[in-house]
């Protein structure tokens, strides 16, 4: 049998001819930007006539420019999943990136990026560890820097040196790293190293008056290069691609602006949610308390039911109106936003939580459960009763489920528990006794758990001690069943 050998994906078989004016220089070249950022730039330049490329930077020493170089900097991204109930299974070929290079190997020609005209924005994804400071940059002699607001400076640097000073020349510097006020924390480093730069002072108020830097919220499920099915989605193609990228169908892009940025980019074009805001924290709480916190809730409560994955959990009929009836009747009424707004975003994650083309394993969003249930699950239960003067019945049973998980077996099977060892080892005198009102006391009791003693409110205690009791008597749905009687 002779088998056909396809030719690499290029401009030339892909069609992707267009030559772009460089609006964006991007730092990272990972599966996240290319299926996220890049594919709402490649999105409006196709559908809102956008007519905006990127320069890719490869943020550290090893990467994948030569890849893309070998590619003409394309690449096909596919995005599966659900979308208001309905399954999405598309793959489109990604044309925004016009150059990729690392500047460990062309320094040059990366400070020449920063003289160019057309340039407009600065985006960048090198993961939580990449907006830091590092005392051992000491020069802007040294480049290429190794540290990301490093580099960053030195650029800024020269296009400020090039424009000399021109105040219609700043950029919009939009990072997508996950981390609180990303875009502050990097404008913050950028000036400590023109501090110890000793670089003049116009530099420093060009910084501040002419760039403008935009704090994000991001969220996408990005899986990345399909390895275990490599065959099956190289079959979707005719043509060699070696930085294919999975995603999920959901995408949520949440930036700090004005109106002149909204004017600078047609996001409200295209029918992705992309929302330019004044103050990004109420999504970023939504998305915790929601997204975050229904993951958290539904964990141990799902293990102890038997079931493996999140879309098993939320597929069932017990476990999955459980979940629905904890985010939609406990968690929204403590939000602030509209009830409009976070019933749709709740629909949106329940449509994620259903995604067919993910398993997502309940064993692996285990780890560190309790500090987790603190961020993202308490602060809903506390507000409820602040609000209500009551307790929230599935939040309550939730923590009782978190406690029964951390002793660590139920039914005869070991639980996936994976936490520090200050914590499991609490859990392990916790659980010394037989005595259920105890253990409920000193888990709830437990400051390093909650940075607060559960104990204080009002009935609490006991409910916990009662969903304990009816746990260990009947299993979870029936114990669910008799907590709340």
């Amino acid at each position: 049998m002779e088998y056909q050998t396809k030719q690499k994906l290029n401009r030339e078989n892909s069609g992707s001819t267009e030559k772009l004016p460089i609006k964006f220089l991007q730092f990272g070249e990972g599966n996240f930007l290319r299926a996220f950022v890049d594919y709402l730039i490649d999105k409006m330049n196709k559908e809102a006539g956008f007519n905006a490329g990127v320069a890719v930077v490869q943020p550290t020493v090893g990467g994948l420019v030569d890849m893309l170089e070998e590619q003409d900097n394309l690449y096909t991204l596919f995005v599966r999943g659900v979308k208001k109930g309905q399954i999405v299974d598309d793959q489109r070929v990604i044309s925004a990136i016009q150059r990729s290079f690392s500047p460990y190997e062309n320094y040059a020609e990366y400070l020449e990026l920063a003289k160019g005209e057309d340039l407009q924005f600065i985006l960048s994804n090198t993961t939580e560890a990449g907006i830091a400071f590092d005392e051992s940059e000491t020069s802007l002699a040294s480049g290429p820097h190794k540290n990301f607001p490093a580099k960053v400076t030195a650029f800024l640097y020269e296009r400020f040196k090039h424009f000399n000073g021109d105040t219609e020349k700043g950029l919009h510097i939009i990072p997508c790293e996950l981390i609180e006020n990303n875009a502050l924390t990097l404008k913050e480093y950028i000036l400590k190293y023109a501090q110890i730069w000793n670089l003049e002072e116009d530099f420093f108020a060009w910084i501040e008056n002419s760039n403008y830097f935009h704090n994000t919220l991001v969220d996408r499920i990005v899986p990345g290069y399909p390895r275990e099915e490599k065959d099956e989605y190289e079959a979707k193609l005719d043509y060699d691609d070696n930085l294919m990228v999975v995603c999920e169908a959901f995408l949520l892009w949440v930036i700090e602006g004005d109106e002149k940025l909204k004017a600078l980019i047609p996001f409200d074009k295209i029918d992705d949610q992309v929302l330019i805001v004044d103050d990004i924290t109420p999504y970023r709480t939504r998305k915790v308390r929601i997204l975050n916190g229904a993951h958290t809730a539904m964990l141990a409560f799902s293990i102890l039911d038997g079931k493996e994955t999140v879309k098993e959990a939320i597929d069932a009929d017990f476990a999955g109106q459980w979940i629905s009836d904890t985010v939609y009747n406990e968690i929204i009424p403590t939000l602030d936003l509209s009830t409009e707004e976070l019933t749709a975003f709740s629909d949106e994650v329940f449509d994620r939580f259903r995604n067919p083309f993910l398993k997502h394993l309940l064993s692996s969003i285990a780890l560190n459960s309790v500090s987790k249930f603190k961020v993202r699950v308490l602060p809903s239960l506390l507000k409820y009763v602040e609000i209500k003067n009551e307790l929230p019945t599935n939040l309550t049973f939730a923590l009782a489920a978190l406690i029964r998980f951390y002793q660590g077996e139920f039914d005869g099977k070991q639980l996936p528990v994976n936490d520090d060892a200050p914590v499991l080892e609490r859990f392990k005198e916790i659980w010394s006794t037989n005595d259920l009102g105890e253990v409920a006391k000193n888990a709830l009791s437990e400051v390093s758990f909650w940075d607060t003693d559960l104990t204080q409110i009002p009935g609490l205690t006991e409910a916990v001690t009662k969903a304990l009791s009816a746990i260990d008597s009947t299993g979870i749905e029936e114990g669910y069943k008799s907590f709340i009687q």
